[in-house]
């Protein structure tokens, strides 16, 4: 095969960078292979500072850091990692203090029963992720999922992870580089140089001449050196539906040494945008993601401080300085091109709510190590069906956050107004808005086996935010009735079980520190 693909190069580092080179090197760069490996080398700016705030994952991340080849114990300990069981929504429904949960674990006999509709009957029902999950019950008491018994990346009640971004990509790039066989150049890319075909043939650098590959991945960020810069591939502003451009971003220290780190991700909305609230083993993360057109920048800041001052002391709100983030909402229009592949912000950039840019860069990464063309002439197949379903995923984020604003009843700002505006809203949350009023989202929902949100998802945002579906008035329903009610029995015993069985986060994660997990 004269046009073997045999040599990728991957520009810029960072989460990005370094977990792409992971997960292809893990599956491909293998030694003992009868036939050469690729070779991957990837090129590192040592003059561009990473962003470093995504500190929120999903729970695929579990399987993605295995797939590497990482040691759970080694990554929670060399990453300031704690454990994360879902979101804890405070404020987006009507401002007066009202929350909801979004849970990573799917509702108590989901694969057989919906109990939504049942629920929904109940009166004097507790919340709908109180009732059909008992890992709600968790969040409350700060509990971990899982015991120090429990072995690595196993689990008791689905979880994924809070971390330091910058420590995760040091990390990778060591386990990358001395365990992967990843050739790591420190350079700054100067030019890109196409071939006759219009293929990148090589890029030039400051300080290790010219690097020639056959596939090059784009991880350079914002700047999107080349899909964006060189390809001249247009971006595509997203951000008549989801209106967050702007970002100041703290690290906050706890106010006690021994003080509880929160299960779960706290976001609670505010005038024009929301905070995040993030607990790792030493600090907190917190920020405010907003929208420059409803709200200066001023303004925001003294609503971070506020917020701060509230949960942190005043002390810990005059110590900070945040860190002022602008970013466009949107992505490219295709994210593979010739030879040339955009992953993580090069790609596009949506807000942090439900903290999707992680998973895509993890996405996107096994889907290159999985579908590897093993020539450049199939390379333009892989390349279309990787932009098809990029592009669907892309639009299934945006219709999953923007679902959060639509429910909204707050009254307070334009913000919330907007966000409910038919023309911010995407056709297709529209319809589905329709169809869910007479029927709870559920399997017949799902498009596809890779749907990003699960249908269990679209349930405890709508119902979290008090969404009223129509009662049912089927034979197959009114014959579900008996097992809808002993599952929220279930529920509540199971709830009670694991609040008595389960440690604290901070006491695991001390466990974790001293001792390490189990491995299979």
């Amino acid at each position: 095969m004269e046009d073997r693909i045999s040599r990728i190069i991957i520009v810029g580092g960072g989460s990005a960078g370094w977990l792409t080179a992971g997960v292809i090197a893990a599956e491909h760069c293998i030694e003992a292979q009868a036939q050469k490996p690729l070779e991957l080398v990837l090129i590192e700016s040592p003059d561009v500072p990473t962003i470093g705030v995504g500190e929120g994952t999903w729970p695929s991340m579990r399987a993605t850091l295995q797939r590497v080849g990482l040691s759970e114990t080694d990554f929670v300990r060399e990453c300031d990692a704690s454990f994360k069981q879902g979101t804890f929504f405070r404020d987006w429904h009507t401002g007066n203090g009202e929350t909801y949960c979004h849970p990573f674990t799917v509702p108590v006999g989901y694969a057989e029963t919906n109990l939504a509709p049942h629920w929904l009957a109940l009166a004097d029902a507790p919340q709908f992720a109180d009732a059909v999950t008992p890992q709600t019950a968790l969040f409350a008491d700060c509990l971990a999922p899982k015991q120090i018994t429990t072995p690595e990346y196993a689990f008791v009640v689905n979880y994924a992870y809070h971390l330091d971004a910058g420590k995760f990509a040091e990390l990778l790039r060591r386990h990358c580089t001395e365990q992967l066989g990843v050739k790591h150049v420190k350079a700054n890319v100067t030019q890109v140089n196409a071939d006759e075909s219009g293929d990148i043939q090589s890029v030039t650098t400051d300080s290790a001449g010219a690097v020639a590959g056959d596939l090059f991945i784009d991880c350079t960020g914002t700047n999107s050196l080349l899909l964006g810069e060189h390809f001249e591939i247009p971006f595509q502003s997203r951000q008549a539906y989801l209106f967050n451009d702007t970002a100041l971003a703290a690290q906050v220290p706890y106010a006690e040494e021994d003080q509880a780190i929160q299960s779960c991700t706290h976001a609670t909305a505010q005038t024009a945008g929301w905070i995040w609230d993030i607990g790792l083993p030493t600090r907190r993360g917190i920020g405010h993601v907003y929208s420059s057109a409803h709200i200066s920048d001023d303004e925001a800041a003294a609503q971070l401080t506020a917020y701060i001052k509230a949960t942190a002391g005043a002390q810990a709100a005059a110590s900070v300085a945040p860190r002022k983030i602008a970013f466009a909402p949107g992505h490219r229009q295709k994210f593979w091109h010739r030879n040339c592949v955009a992953i993580g912000m090069s790609s596009g950039f949506i807000e942090p709510l439900e903290a999707s840019a992680l998973v895509m860069i993890e996405l996107a990464a096994g889907m290159i190590a999985d579908q590897m063309p093993p020539t450049r002439n199939v390379m333009d197949v892989v390349a279309k069906r990787y932009n098809q379903k990029f592009l669907r995923h892309w639009d299934q984020i945006i219709e999953f956050l923007k679902l959060h604003y639509v429910l909204s009843s707050r009254e307070d700002s334009a913000y919330w107004q907007d966000n409910r505006a038919i023309t911010s809203i995407p056709d297709k949350l529209s319809e589905q808005l329709s169809l869910w009023r007479y029927r709870s989202p559920w399997h017949p929902d799902a498009e596809a086996v890779d749907d990003l949100f699960p249908t269990a998802s679209y349930q405890y945002i709508l119902y979290g935010m008090g969404f009223r579906t129509m009662p049912p008035t089927t034979r197959s329903h009114q014959l579900a009735q008996r097992a809808a009610t002993e599952l929220f029995r279930k529920n509540t015993a199971r709830a009670e079980q694991l609040q008595q069985a389960l440690p604290s986060n901070r006491e695991l994660l001390k466990k974790v520190n001293e001792f390490g997990f189990q491995t299979l």
